[in-house]
């Protein structure tokens, strides 16, 4: 893969969040639009001339946002449907659109009620809900968590990791969250708290599983400016993995089996080069699966060297302690982090077997 024609002629200028709650009291467009102003306001921009969102089911939608920001106008914008996959390639998106010269800037956003609305643990596992499930539900694959479970326990058995790994990344998860004062979720976790939570679906207890959120997270994207972190690389693809089990060869193998050497290639850099790791931490076993396939951690030193490795991973909380903002908020905390350490950081969007992944750099 060649350099990519928008790498670093785009940089994320702003970004906002909300309070996350799990009873937001307000509707998705007043999440949206409060991330929104948040996010123009640290970009120094009154109003956008470009907007982008994606949504599945709870959303607020793009003209609404346009008008509530007072946009008499308004130039390109779109609304993409999908979920956790576009956390990261929505950037190039936006990218491309002021890399091209169809906008000066370009608003992001992502806002849903995801515990007091529509709840993402009740979708369907495809869009044709109640056709091909038809056949998976008589199984127990009543929602994500459980077919997610299933390909979780295949790669503990295939790794030979065990339980104590899982809770490795969780126990990590809530101590860094437990410094970060957006967090959901700020209480430390012992092992033996771990051991003590309900099972959902095994080998996933409740805290391996990520926190359902009602939030609101923008980011704003603009040509190049000092301080600003450059969007240096992305990538979007997948196959046959543990988003289709009925046609997957290996039904662990998700996006970032696909995704890694492309990303890597287009960057023109190595894993070595990497400061922070924002991985879609929707359950704690994808965490392992993903430093193994960006080449962060071997796969032969997942057993005693996960604990290291977790140094540089989601040092918010990620999305099992900070919250779920269908992890647009794990993109923001990787443009916190770029700015911070001066250092590129990775961003991961997960959607099973399908999702994207992002480097950014000090601009």
């Amino acid at each position: 893969m060649t350099r990519q024609s928008f790498s670093g002629r785009a940089a994320i200028a702003g970004i906002g969040m909300t309070e996350i709650t799990r009873a937001s009291g307000v509707t998705p467009l007043d999440l949206a639009l409060t991330a929104s102003r948040a996010a123009l306001d640290e970009a120094g921009i009154d109003r956008p001339d470009a907007i982008l969102s994606y949504h599945l089911n709870d959303s607020a939608p793009v003209l609404y946002l346009a008008r509530s920001l007072g946009m008499d106008e308004i130039g390109w914008h779109n609304e993409i449907y999908g979920g956790g996959t576009q956390c990261a390639s929505i950037l190039a998106d936006a990218a491309m659109l002021v890399a091209s010269g169809l906008a000066e800037n370009v608003l992001v956003y992502r806002a849903l009620n995801g515990r007091s609305g529509r709840r993402m643990n009740t979708l369907g596992l495809k869009l044709g809900e109640g056709t091909e499930e038809q056949f998976t539900h008589p199984y127990g694959m009543a929602g994500p968590v459980h077919q997610f479970a299933l390909a979780a326990q295949r790669y503990l058995h295939d790794r030979g990791l065990t339980e104590n790994h899982l809770a490795e990344v969780v126990i990590r998860s809530r101590a860094n969250g437990a410094a970060n004062p957006r967090a959901l979720v700020r209480k430390p976790m012992t092992l033996e708290d771990y051991r003590a939570e309900p099972m959902i679906a095994s080998p996933l207890r409740r805290s391996d599983c990520c926190q359902e959120t009602d939030a609101g997270c923008a980011l704003v994207v603009t040509g190049p400016r000092p301080g600003a972190p450059r969007i240096h690389a992305v990538v979007r693809g997948g196959g046959s993995g543990c988003s289709t089990m009925d046609k997957a060869e290996d039904v662990t193998r998700i996006f970032a089996h696909y995704v890694a050497d492309r990303l890597w290639e287009a960057a023109g850099m190595k894993p070595a080069d990497i400061g922070s790791a924002l991985l879609y931490d929707a359950y704690s076993w994808l965490v392992p699966r993903q430093l193994e396939d960006f080449g962060l951690l071997a796969r032969e030193d997942l057993k005693d060297g996960l604990s290291a490795a977790l140094d540089r991973v989601n040092p918010h909380g990620g999305l099992l302690s900070e919250g779920y903002v269908h992890g647009l908020n794990n993109t923001a905390e990787a443009v916190r982090r770029v700015r911070a350490t001066g250092v590129p950081a990775l961003v991961t969007g997960f959607g099973g077997s399908y999702g994207s992944a992002a480097v950014l750099t000090p601009g």
